[in-house]
């Protein structure tokens, strides 16, 4: 299913009151949301299961990586804004 279909009530929200492409930059950002919620969950998952401290090396550099995207998007919707 393509995101433009399993978005499309959020998508069509958002683009109505934010424009075009500040809309389809905010349903990004809750896309990316989620997938950092998701990740977080999983890490604290293995952390109860391997009674570290830390959480592993992958989980620590997707949600990095999660986090510089929602940066970048952030920044694009402010340029946008102006």
């Amino acid at each position: 299913m393509s995101v433009f279909d399993e978005h499309a009530e959020s998508l069509e929200k958002h683009e109505f009151m934010m424009g075009p492409v500040r809309g389809k930059l905010a349903v990004s950002m809750d896309i990316l949301t989620d997938a950092l919620i998701l990740a977080g969950q999983h890490g604290a998952y293995v952390q109860m299961q391997t009674k570290t401290s830390k959480l592993p090396m992958d989980i620590r550099l997707i949600i990095k990586s999660i986090e510089q995207a929602k940066e970048l998007i952030y920044s694009a919707m402010e340029d946008a804004k102006s």
